[in-house]
């Protein structure tokens, strides 16, 4: 019997209902009507675990990341910040990515009234979306056992857990990715009307692009390759259908490009993190290749040096194939690739010299190129890369098991593909234990050791029990031990991700995992359990002195700021007002002390200016601005650099009377961008030199409205500088 045959009419086990996954090339357009009856139900429970584990004590992480909270809120109360995605109301400068998630995430707000709730349900749902779209698109190929079970994977996968329930744009990268990779699917198996699916797929790749820029292209030659493959049309309409979708791509994601272009650069805010306030040039260099080669802001690259030299060995540990395995990675998204790998390359030489338009081949090739093509530039990328990003590879590996395994399961009368299957169980399950005994080896001790027991114990029976000529009983026992091994091999991957929906995460690199376990993710205590904030100026608006936990006891003191020699000159002098640590529900999501500080919020609460305050990166930026009722000017942008405003702009600003204060501090340096400190150490030297410097609960601030000196504040000379 040729493989063709069998995977058509696969063997089956007696009173085993199962449909056997669709391989000719007849669109199963009423496949729903011939589902068993239980497939319905095992969907909804599937989504309705979904959206417990995604909405379960959301507000727990209150803003979660400050940077993107800050903006979020500025879009509640400006349509202006909401459309380019400001980080102050005001529309001083952007966040360094386009708006599409803050649209999302500021329309809720605007709904609801803005809050960590109603900012962080859409990610929540996204995440609900990308497991039903996932279960759909494989359902179509491979039938509904295999559709739950990589809606399942998805589910389980800790990565996607964290950024399910976190502010980040990774949530809407996903989604959107998810349902162009559906809208694929639909074109090959849509007959006479392809086009409009891959006019759909197009436009939500533009969507994706409009969250993460290219990261969202990553897919792209997954898509491309299984439709020149496996859709029924000859080469040049297939070419023809995909240039189509090319076209509705550019239109997806470049008419905002467009839009940004077009509009007047000085009636829009500056695009935060490009070098001349272009969103083509932040596509291309600090979000675009800088990240893969390094340089544009993006350090020199992870491979020059192991100690952190280059932003990718900061954040994601060396270069090499290794990377998606390792200390930063590792469990975040690793449980399952070894299997993944193992079932991609069994599937492909199992199905041999199946047609061309073969489903199960063709969902191979779709989710294993997706994670073959995401995994590899993700390995290789020399600038600055967040072990969060995984999430992109979590609906890639899903298919790619459950698609591996609907093709060996359909061979196995063959002892060979059953050891095959037997083994890519087992090596889910020693995985976990490796990752588990590294990284937690004092949290659960028992459950990688019960995974490993649990999927040899099945895997073994499965291989033997499904051999001819045992009885209908045993092989049904068989089948049942199958399940039982799968359950072994994910016990792991469940325990982490359940882990990490029990903690609160702040800051702007969050990892998954229980409380207490830290595994590599460098740039200091940015790497720290899951639910601490991250480091001073690490984009979760920690300020130096800060409580480095996430969630600090409502009511408790704040650490003060205090002595610092901005510009070389001495700051404080005055009383210090005293402040009170507030919650991530309270208010600032990373426990700011400077956010916290009563007195300076409402000093900024009742300044009247367009600006109430202006401070050096949005570090300190973003918890002022969750924290009061102002827009507050994050000078540099996200740490400082980026070329916004000038001095000579900044000056101009403080003569119009549209900034009331200064506050000191900030900044983490760094050259994000492209950019230099030149700019932000220029306006507070002349800050220095022209006002007097008061201390406010432990923060410098200089009232702009107020110079030391007799000469107009417009003037660049130098003067000395007063303290009160």
């Amino acid at each position: 019997m040729s493989a063709t045959t069998q995977l058509a009419a696969p063997a089956t086990v007696p009173g085993d209902t199962t449909r056997p996954p669709s391989t000719s090339a007849t669109p199963p357009e009423r496949r729903a009507s011939t589902d068993p009856r239980w497939a319905r139900p095992a969907l909804i429970a599937l989504l309705v675990v979904s959206a417990v584990l995604y909405l379960w004590d959301l507000s727990a992480s209150g803003y979660g990341n400050d940077f993107y909270a800050a903006a979020v809120k500025s879009g509640t109360e400006s349509w202006k910040a909401l459309l380019f995605g400001s980080i102050d109301s005001a529309n001083a400068i952007t966040v360094d990515k386009p708006p599409a998630a803050l649209w999302v995430m500021a329309l809720s707000g605007r709904i609801f009234g803005f809050s960590s709730w109603s900012m962080l349900v859409p990610q929540a749902l996204m995440g609900v979306g990308t497991v039903a779209l996932v279960h759909a698109a494989v359902k179509r190929w491979a039938g509904p056992v295999y559709g739950l079970l990589a809606g399942l994977l998805v589910l389980v996968t800790p990565v996607a857990a964290l950024m399910f329930r976190f502010n980040n744009p990774d949530a809407l990268l996903t989604v959107s990715m998810a349902a162009a990779g559906y809208c694929v699917v639909r074109a090959i198996d849509s007959g006479r009307r392809p086009v409009r699916w891959l006019v759909g797929a197009g436009l939500l790749i533009g969507l994706a692009f409009l969250a993460k820029l290219m990261q969202g292209l990553l897919v792209l030659p997954a898509f491309a390759l299984v439709y020149l493959v496996v859709a029924p049309h000859t080469l040049w309409t297939r070419v023809r259908h995909l240039l189509v979708a090319l076209a509705a791509f550019v239109v997806g994601g470049g008419w905002f490009v467009a839009l940004v272009s077009l509009w007047p650069a000085d009636s829009r805010p500056y695009i935060g993190g490009s070098t001349n306030n272009s969103l083509w040039e932040l596509a291309l260099g600090y979000n675009g290749l800088g990240r893969i080669f390094g340089g544009e802001g993006n350090g020199g690259g992870a491979g020059s040096s192991a100690g952190g030299g280059g932003g990718g060995s900061m954040f994601g540990g060396a270069t090499g194939i290794t990377r998606m395995f390792g200390s930063a990675f590792g469990t975040e998204i690793s449980w399952l690739l070894p299997s993944a790998l193992i079932l991609l390359v069994a599937g492909l030489v199992a199905i041999g010299r199946a047609p061309r338009t073969d489903r199960v081949r063709g969902g191979l090739i779709l989710w294993g190129t997706w994670t073959v093509v995401t995994a590899l530039v993700f390995s290789f990328m020399e600038g600055t890369i967040h072990p969060y990003y995984a999430i992109a590879l979590a609906p890639g590996i899903a298919g790619t098991i459950a698609f591996g395994a609907a093709a060996l399961v359909a061979r196995r009368q063959s002892v060979v593909w059953r050891l095959v299957l037997g083994v890519a169980v087992i090596a889910a399950a020693v995985w976990s234990l490796v990752l588990l005994r590294t990284y937690a080896s004092g949290w659960a001790p028992w459950l990688g050791w019960t995974g490993l027991v649990l999927a040899i114990a099945g895997a073994c029976t499965y291989v033997a029990l499904l051999a001819d000529g045992f009885s209908v009983r045993l092989q049904r026992l068989g089948v049942v031990a199958l399940v039982v091994a799968m359950l072994g091999g994910l016990l792991g991957t469940t325990g982490w991700t359940l882990a990490t929906v029990g903690q609160a995460h702040t800051g702007s690199t969050p990892s998954a995992g229980p409380a207490g376990v830290s595994t590599d993710r460098g740039f200091g205590a940015m790497g720290a359990a899951p639910g601490a904030a991250g480091a001073a100026g690490a984009g979760g608006g920690t300020a130096p002195g800060a409580a480095t936990s996430g969630s600090a006891p409502s009511g408790s003191t704040a650490p003060t700021q205090g002595g610092s020699t901005q510009g070389g000159s001495t700051q404080g002098g005055s009383t210090q007002t005293g402040s009170t640590q507030t919650g991530p529900q309270g208010g600032p999501g990373g426990g700011d002390s400077t956010s916290s500080n009563t007195a300076l919020i409402a000093l900024l609460d009742g300044a009247g200016t367009r600006w109430s305050a202006a401070t050096i990166g949005s570090q300190t930026a973003a918890p002022l601005i969750l924290s009061t009722s102002t827009a507050v000017m994050s000078i540099g942008g996200f740490n400082g650099s980026d070329d916004s405003p000038t001095l000579a702009q900044f000056q101009q600003y403080v003569d119009q009377g549209l900034i009331h204060y200064f506050i000191a501090g900030g900044g983490m340096g760094g050259g994000r961008g492209g950019g230099s400190e030149g700019g932000s150490s220029q306006i507070t030297s002349w800050v220095e030199s022209h006002f007097t410097a008061t201390t406010v609960g432990g923060t410098t601030v200089y009232d702009l409205t107020a110079p030391t000196t007799s000469s107009t504040t417009g003037s660049t000379a130098s003067g000395s500088s007063t303290t009160s």
